[in-house]
């Protein structure tokens, strides 16, 4: 159903002749705003996660510009409101203890200001689901715009991916093969312009994710943010949902189910991070029971959908940058029509299929043919056993081959501070085929859910010529990372979730291909470990921390709060206006 001026939702603050509205308008007016900026206009909520400590967001001050460009060109009234920035690499403990944060204020203020849809400005890793869970959840026309990969980073005419090179670079030094000197140079060029990470890490994964959902304009998720195409992008963005409030096109008349079985179908082929599964699974609950997936999910799709982008650090050689080149993401939809629910209606208000009508790959080895891929499965699996009844996580295509089944002792670690100071130790008692472990690490016990799950790997082994061996924990990972990292390990150890059990020396057996986790302990030991099990203190007594303690979901069900999932009680009524 169409909007019209009167209906606007805006207009229930600024249209009656009361002294309520006499008020809201002169406040504008205040502002050096007049009647004709706003009457008879959708106004557009601008939500901008730009901050001075936001590295990859670095060019919205300018990007906001072009949005208002864009709601002014096509009849609506812009307003840009701050939230939380949530840069990733400085944010402590770690930003997913503040993603619901920034989805509960993105919410927020949606439903109390007086606007009538809204351009979420995001993609630095949290900042994209956050974004969009909150927008689901307030449930007004909306549509994402991507902050957009960095350029390529480069050292000695090497090109360096962030992340990824970081932890290759950072072993080679540990082995002694680098000096303290081309350290230096490699930190000064591995992020060189604004913009997310240019690997498929979690920043680029969560915004080919968005894409993949409808919720961006097409190709916008994989233009670099220091391209020319990227302003031109965001002022599309502003153009474009002034119309989607007059068509009044809502997430909820938007999003199904198939929408989100084709982000996570999407989500293999470009050999995602393992945080996607967190992020889709919590934004596929917002957006309703009929949306729902699962674990489950993105586990039948890793064995029928085969990674076809070549990026590091499934891939080996290319970045985000090359990607966009050889085609973007309408290149690799092309590639997947078989697989796709090509129906899906996106925000530009045509069909997933009408948008990649003429798509075209432009460099077969960044963006693979279906029958040359990078790994046959998907870059995902979850494997089950007595040790993750809930599941835990792997990514199997950026594994070394010979750890996909293994068995080995145990190398338990309660604590990333013992950890740390173990793995430097000359005598650690440990050998490649140990199965390194940190625990109390998981929504809860971080807290947070950090990304300490790539646990390095001891230096006694680096200098031996080890580089890779499988870890296991109840944290996550960066999904710039790579190796045979078992993660998201639920229940986790600090609810009492059998990886709390779990003792030094004990034989862990793996087998990917037959996606189960095993840890050969007899049932009866284990009820005796349990009974004696202490339960960890709680780790905060007020504020945030506290809330967050009590009403974070475990990692497969996606770590939102159960108090804001879609199902948890009826939808929030209009602010009254009085």
């Amino acid at each position: 159903m169409s909007k019209t001026a009167e209906t606007l939702r805006s207009a229930r603050w600024f249209a009656p002749d009361d002294l309520r509205s006499m008020g809201h308008r002169s406040r504008m007016m205040q502002m050096g705003y007049g009647h004709a900026d706003w009457a008879g206009k959708p106004v557009i909520a601008i939500v901008n996660t730009w901050s001075d400590i936001n590295q990859c967001h670095t060019h919205f001050k300018q990007r906001v510009e072009d949005v208002k460009r864009g709601v002014l060109q096509a009849g609506g009234f812009p307003l840009e409101l701050p939230a939380m920035s949530l840069s990733e690499p400085i944010v402590k403990p770690t930003t997913m203890l503040y993603r619901n944060f920034l989805a509960m204020e993105t919410e927020e203020l949606l439903r109390c200001h007086p606007v009538d849809g809204a351009v979420l400005m995001g993609g630095c890793d949290k900042t994209t689901p956050g974004l969009l869970m909150g927008a689901f959840s307030a449930g007004l026309p909306c549509i994402f715009l991507p902050a957009g990969p960095m350029l390529r980073g480069n050292w000695k005419g090497k090109v360096l991916g962030s992340g990824s090179d970081t932890w290759k670079y950072w072993d080679e030094r540990r082995a002694g093969k680098i000096s303290d000197a081309q350290w230096s140079e490699v930190e000064a060029g591995i992020a060189r312009s604004h913009g997310t990470c240019m690997t498929m890490g979690t920043a680029a994964t969560m915004m080919g994710i968005a894409e993949a959902l409808g919720m961006t304009l097409p190709g916008a998720s994989s233009i670099p943010a220091p391209d020319a195409n990227h302003p031109r992008m965001a002022a599309d963005c502003g153009r474009r949902v002034v119309q989607m409030v007059w068509d009044d096109l809502r997430p909820a008349a938007l999003l199904t189910r198939a929408h989100f079985l084709n982000a996570i179908n999407v989500a293999m082929a470009m050999g995602c991070s393992t945080n996607a599964i967190i992020h889709l699974v919590a934004l596929s609950r917002r957006a309703g029971a009929d949306c729902m997936v699962t674990l489950d999910d993105f586990d039948a799709a890793s064995r029928k959908v085969p990674v076809l982008a070549n990026i590091r650090p499934s891939g080996d050689t290319y970045l985000m940058e090359d990607f966009y080149y050889a085609g973007g993401m309408p290149g690799l939809l092309s590639r997947l029509r078989g697989q796709l629910d090509l129906d899906a209606l996106t925000v530009n208000g045509r069909t997933l299929g009408e948008n990649i009508e003429g798509a075209e790959v432009h460099d077969d080895d960044v963006i693979r043919p279906r029958d040359k891929p990078i790994y046959a499965e998907g870059a995902l699996a979850v494997l089950r056993g007595n040790l993750a009844p809930d599941g835990c996580v792997i990514k199997p295509s950026a594994c070394a081959p010979h750890l996909l089944r293994h068995r080995g002792p145990a190398l338990v670690f309660d604590d990333y501070p013992a950890l740390k100071k173990a793995i430097d130790d000359p005598d650690l008692d440990v050998t490649p085929d140990h199965v390194l472990v940190l625990r109390y690490a998981g929504p809860l016990g971080g807290p947070g859910m950090p990304e300490w799950g790539m646990l390095p790997i001891p230096t006694k082994l680096v200098k031996a010529g080890v580089r890779d061996m499988l870890r296991l924990s109840d944290a996550r990972m960066s999904g710039t990372s790579y190796g045979a990292c078992m993660l998201h390990c639920a229940p986790e150890a600090f609810v009492g979730g059998p990886l709390a059990l779990l003792r030094t020396g004990d034989m862990i057996e793996v087998d990917v291909s037959a996606r189960r986790i095993h840890l050969d302990v007899d049932d009866a030991e284990l009820a005796a470990r349990r009974a004696a099990w202490t339960p960890p203190p709680r780790r905060y007594e007020r504020g945030y921390g506290w809330m967050f303690s009590r009403h974070i979901l475990q990692a497969d069900q996606g770590c939102d709060f159960d108090f804001l999932e879609t199902g948890f009680g009826a939808p929030v009524a209009e602010p009254d206006i009085f």
